[in-house]
């Protein structure tokens, strides 16, 4: 299985594990998909941990998520 196959499936799968070990080894896609998961799911803690590590886009995504 390739790489992107893979993280279609824990993307749709919910799969917020599989998706940070691919994003930590640098994976952008699978940085993308963890953002957009943990959005939906209103994980805080993911998203300040992508933040924390310099993600602007898990900041804005932490920053709309506290304001509302």
């Amino acid at each position: 299985m390739r790489c992107d196959e893979l993280i279609q499936l824990a993307a749709e799968q919910g799969d917020l594990e599989a998706l940070r070990r691919l994003s930590d080894c640098g994976n952008i896609t699978a940085t993308d998909q963890l953002i957009e998961l943990a959005t939906e799911q209103d994980n805080m803690d993911e998203l300040r941990h992508l933040a924390d590590r310099g993600n602007t886009t898990a900041a804005e995504q932490l920053e709309e998520l506290t304001a509302e």
